[in-house]
This record gives structure tokens, C-alpha cells and sequence, in this order.
């Protein structure tokens, strides 16, 4: 069986998934069994950890956003919670 979603580094707190993914699906990754929340689309990413208000999103073990609300493991993470971090990268 092809794998339906992708976590690039160890550090990362979400995957992306490289297949349409459905509510209610639940995946393993190590010894953590991640139940999705909602529908995640190809391309999109899903918590792999609860990360707090105002916490990193790490893709790639970097920073790329920010989380605008709590965002629960297992939910889709997208515009909708996480805001653009671009201005604060660049001065590091």
C-alpha cells in the first residue's frame, strides 16, 4: 500500500498529504495513531501534534506560519489557522 501522506523531518508538527484523505481515517505514525478531523485535499497539510495559539507550524523542519487558533491533531491546516510568517523569516 502507497503511502497517502508525506512528513519530510522529524521536526515537523504536520504532514501533507499526497492523496485526497478523509474524516474519520486514522494513520500511524510511529508509535502515534493520528485521526483526521475533517476532509484534507491533496496538497494540504493535517496536524501531527496540538499546536497551540501563536505556535509554529513546522514543514521541512522550518518555520512557515503561525497558528491563529488552537489547531488540533488530526485537523486541517490551511489559511483558515495559521497566518504568514514571511516578514519575521527574513530577518532571521
Amino acid at each position: 500500500m502507497s503511502p497517502s501522506y508525506i512528513v519530510v523531518d522529524k521536526r515537523d508538527n504536520v504532514a501533507t498529504a499526497i492523496a485526497d484523505l478523509k474524516k474519520g481515517e486514522t494513520y500511524e505514525l510511529g508509535s502515534k495513531k493520528i485521526r483526521l478531523l475533517e476532509d484534507i485535499r491533496y496538497g494540504h497539510k493535517f496536524a501531527l501534534e496540538a499546536i497551540p495559539k501563536e505556535g509554529y507550524v513546522v514543514k521541512y523542519g522550518e518555520r512557515i506560519g503561525r497558528a491563529t487558533k488552537v489547531i488540533e491533531v488530526g485537523a486541517h491546516v490551511h489559511v483558515q489557522n495559521v497566518e504568514d510568517i514571511v516578514d519575521e523569516v527574513r530577518k532571521l
